[in-house]
């Protein structure tokens, strides 16, 4: 099989663009900032390619309005661009539609540097409420991704350590600090694999197919 050398590729596409989703405070902006090297905000531009002001996106997200099509571009990656969908995790019928028209119209565009290349979608492990919601489902069983990679970024892994110390805190009197960290893993390994998260993203009926997952 022939292969692409990155920086060729890398011409061809132009910037490397990603859709990610996620409910309301899943860590997405963190991830974000973590992927590309900074703790600044992004500057927010609409289609035509027009800077958008900050305050103006932030007012729109407080009346439930959110545009899809805005591109999210940190200044330390220009080579990124980023598309966040939100709102259809509380049963936003038209949103998901948006949502749902996106992914179809930018997984089929003509020209390569408007296609999105990758879906990152971004669950929150701290989430007081069950952790496969209703949106989750919703996207996986009824979004077509085409060829288009789908990340599941499990966010703040963290909870899971604190669940797990305090389930087996008695065991760890009198243990090591090497031996406190392996047995925390292993519990949490085994909280995280009850949750059955995996097995609700293997369905053989989603049209939406995870190529792989990541743990933040």
């Amino acid at each position: 099989m022939a292969t692409i050398d990155a920086q060729d590729l890398g011409k061809r596409i132009g910037r490397f663009r990603v859709l990610i989703l996620g409910r309301r405070n899943a860590g997405k902006t963190t991830i974000l900032q973590k992927v590309c090297n900074t703790t600044d905000q992004p500057e927010i531009y609409d289609a035509k390619g027009n800077k958008i002001d900050a305050a103006i996106v932030k007012a729109s997200l407080k009346r439930g309005k959110h545009d899809i099509m805005n591109e999210i571009v940190f200044k330390s990656t220009p080579c990124f661009v980023f598309h966040d969908s939100c709102g259809f995790e509380a049963g936003g019928e038209e949103q998901f539609e948006e949502m749902k028209k996106f992914v179809s119209e930018r997984t089929h565009a003509n020209k390569l540097e408007e296609r999105i290349h990758a879906i990152w979608y971004c669950i929150p492990m701290g989430d007081g409420s069950r952790l496969f919601q209703q949106s989750e489902e919703k996207f996986f069983l009824q979004c077509d991704t085409g060829r288009v990679p789908v990340v599941v970024v499990f966010t703040k892994f963290e909870t899971l350590s604190s669940v797990a110390y305090g389930q087996i805190k008695k065991q760890l009197q009198g243990a090591s600090t090497e031996e406190c960290s392996k047995r925390i893993t292993q519990r949490v390994e085994e909280l995280f694999a009850n949750t059955g998260v995996l097995n609700k993203l293997r369905k053989p009926e989603n049209r939406a197919r995870y190529k792989s997952y990541k743990l933040s």
